[in-house]
């Protein structure tokens, strides 16, 4: 066979008479794209996504189609090759129906496997079930209680019934494991020498020093409180949260070998600098613990709300005397309220400017306290506080609301001579938490944003000083405790980079694909495969109202083994089994596509699962003819072929039988061709998880000898 030589991308390479450009490329270790090309295939072409640009030929050339010639000049990356490329993904994308993971994983902050974890329970795998929670959260019995859920907001049973109770599910795994006489403990990683000091033992501090303890590092964790937890221990009541959950979910990370280390105070025990001279790298995650004022006469005679609740949590008793009145409307107000009861209090009333309707405190709990007896009045504040006869005395005025302000919430506007007076005994403010950045001084080099957080990337987590990092409340303001945790673990992967000596660039980024926004925007058929198959949620057992509010006995009793189950079964299992092995989805991420650049009408939901071990989706289907080819080529079956034309055309079964009646000998052969996942295995969330978990290639794509028997 005659040599000749090309060029590619200003390399000189060898190529045989009768080669592709791909070929030669690919053998050289240079990257170009496909999607329909494969090497039992003849070149078909028909995606145009491996074009190239060959010197003196006027339009861009399939690579996987042209034959090279001697002096070819060829370029695999030049401007025009890769707009030419974002263009045929962003149109192949404009008509794909799918959502890469699902909704509900998608919207957690620490990006849970929602859909895994509660597959795996279903299959009652409840130990790969914990290990796979704790590969995103170390937090998983706590969150399961206090987090406010939004993954539940984006769950498609709201459609037609309710969400799945995904925090239930995920407490009660979690619980289950505490419970064994050695629950599970993630695996440090082999040492690196390098060591990290971490200021904060709260949920970012923690979460950082489990992620970095399992990459190897030696963590030294400091906190100024006399117990571990930050807000989880000081803000967050055990009628809610239990003080032995959360410390044995605390000493899980100790066993991991992280050294924490109480009493020790930002500022005055050590600073900046003296950590940087003991610690190869320092992450700072001192929360937001620090009171906003009400800005109005005589506030010093209230109780910031979240002193208050750590007093209580520190075992202070507290006089709080009969009439209590919280101002605010977050969950601190919340639990301030809560607690009040519970120490005795008679009549406890919450004050909140705006309607219910803009309350950011938890649904869940606004409606627990109601029932316990907490009073809200609504389109309400004070205006003067005055201490009066052994008490304190409010002078409030009404509202209305105007306009959206910042926060996208209609602004309150006070109403001129609708001023009305209160008396309590006890007065919380719980209007806000900000950052207590004194200890943070000019020598530190750490620069702070006009609202006094840390100034980091919010990328990478640095802030102005080299080896220093910072997450959570601190860097953000104060918000819910799974994104604290997320962003423990995101700043985990900047540092360990930099301890590496890698570019620090932080985790990598992922094209996540949906088929709708919001759930009730998801294809009719789905919505009709629920309303055929009901499920009611499963109430999750409480104490009773009266008696509970009269204790700190935790207030949710917890999911019995078949409530888990049912309600694991209520699960969709959202998202695509394909995931890890998708080619558009990467082609997506490094290409920048736009899925939403060309608009119009989409394929229709489909799933065909008549075959006994294939499933297919053909609203994944991108046409490349691929399965269609390696079964007549490659197999001489003419199982599958085109149905319809133009934009109806799709992929079937010959003379559209039902798949298990055409002539398919099940030789699985063209589940491994799709690049999409529209054919793949008959696999579950949890064998899916699985696989990934241990390291093994995709499960709905790993067609081995053991995955033929077993389908």
């Amino acid at each position: 066979m005659m040599t000749i030589k090309i060029n590619i991308d200003g390399r000189e390479l060898d190529a045989n008479e009768g080669e592709t450009i791909l070929a030669v490329a690919q053998r050289a270790g240079i990257k170009i794209p496909t999607l329909c090309h494969h090497p039992e295939l003849a070149p078909y072409g028909s995606c145009f996504i491996c074009v190239v640009e060959v010197a003196g030929a006027p339009r861009l050339l399939p690579s996987c189609a042209t034959l090279v010639s001697e002096g070819m000049v060829v370029r695999t990356d030049s401007k025009r090759v890769l707009a030419s490329r974002k263009l045929c993904i962003e149109l192949i994308l404009s008509d794909h129906v799918g959502d890469c993971r699902g909704p509900c994983q998608v919207e957690c902050p620490a990006g849970i496997d929602i859909p895994g974890f509660i597959s795996l329970l279903a299959h009652k795998s409840e130990e790969e079930a914990i290990r796979l929670i704790k590969e995103a959260l170390p937090f998983p019995a706590s969150l399961g209680r206090v987090c406010p859920r939004p993954c539940e907001t984006q769950c498609k049973r709201v459609c037609v019934d309710d969400s799945v109770s995904i925090c239930f599910l995920k407490r009660y795994i979690a619980d289950r494991d505490l419970a064994r006489p050695d629950p599970y403990v993630p695996p440090a990683g082999p040492s690196t020498g390098k060591k990290v000091a971490i200021v904060g033992a709260g949920p970012a501090g923690l979460s950082a020093a489990f992620y970095l303890r399992r990459q190897g590092h030696e963590i030294t964790v400091f906190d100024a409180h006399d117990e571990a937890g930050g807000m989880l221990r000081y803000g967050i009541p055990a009628y809610r949260l239990p003080r032995d959950v959360l410390a044995k979910e605390i000493d899980v990370i100790r066993k991991m070998g992280v050294a924490i280390e109480c009493g020790k105070r930002f500022g005055r025990d050590f600073t900046i600098d003296s950590l940087t001279k003991d610690f190869d790298a320092l992450f700072l995650a001192i929360g937001a613990q620090s009171s906003s004022a009400m800005r109005v006469e005589g506030e010093g005679a209230a109780l910031p709300g979240i002193d208050f609740l750590e007093k209580v949590a520190e075992g202070f008793e507290l006089d709080i005397g009969d009439d209590v009145v919280v101002v605010g409307g977050g969950n601190t107000a919340i639990d301030a309220a809560r607690t009040s009861l519970r120490l005795g209090a008679g009549n406890v009333s919450i004050l909140y400017r705006r309607t219910r309707e803009e309350m950011p405190a938890d649904r869940v709990e606004i409606e627990a306290a109601e029932r316990e007896g907490v009073k809200i009045s609504f389109l309400a504040a004070p205006v003067k506080m005055a201490q009066h006869g052994g008490g304190i005395e409010l002078t409030c005025i009404k509202m209305k609301l105007g306009e959206p302000d910042a926060s996208g919430r209609r602004r309150p506007i006070p109403i001129d001579g609708s001023e009305f007076k209160l008396e309590a005994s006890t007065v919380i403010a719980a209007i806000g938490q900000g950052v207590d950045a004194d200890c943070i001084d000019e020598t530190s080099e750490i620069k702070l944003t006009k609202w006094k957080t840390l100034d980091v990337n919010p990328d990478t987590f640095e802030t102005s000083r080299a080896g220093v990092f910072a997450g959570g409340d601190c860097a953000t303001g104060a918000d819910i405790a799974v994104t604290a945790i997320a962003a423990g673990r995101k700043a985990a992967a900047s540092i360990d980079e930099y301890l590496r000596g890698e570019k620090v660039v932080g985790e990598p980024k992922a094209y996540l694909h949906l088929m709708a926004e919001k759930p009730e925007d998801s294809p009719e058929e789905i919505k009709r495969l629920m309303r055929e198959r009901p499920a009611g949620r499963e109430a999750m057992p409480e104490l009773p109202a009266k008696k509970r509010a009269k204790s700190f006995d935790e207030v949710e009793i917890g999911f019995t083994a078949e409530q888990a189950r049912k309600e694991a079964e209520r699960c969709l299992s959202c998202g695509c089994r394909s995931y890890d092995s998708c080619a558009i989805r990467t082609l997506a991420l490094d290409l920048g596509a736009e899925p939403a650049r060309f608009a119009g009408e989409k394929r229709r939901f489909f799933v065909d699962e008549s075959h006994p071990k294939i499933r297919y989706e053909s609203h994944k289907c991108i046409m490349c003819g691929s399965c269609i080819r390696v079964c007549s080529e490659v197999k001489g079956l003419d199982a599958l072929g085109f149905v319809g034309r133009g934009f109806f055309a799709a992929m079937k079964p010959a003379m559209e039988r039902p798949w298990d009646l055409s002539s398919c000998d099940a030789c699985l052969k063209c589940v491994p061709m799709c690049p999409t996942g529209a054919i793949s295995l008959k696999v579950t969330a949890a064998d899916e998880a699985r696989a990934r978990f241990e390291g093994k290639k995709d499960a709905s794509k790993d067609v081995t000898d053991e995955t033929k028997e077993r389908t």
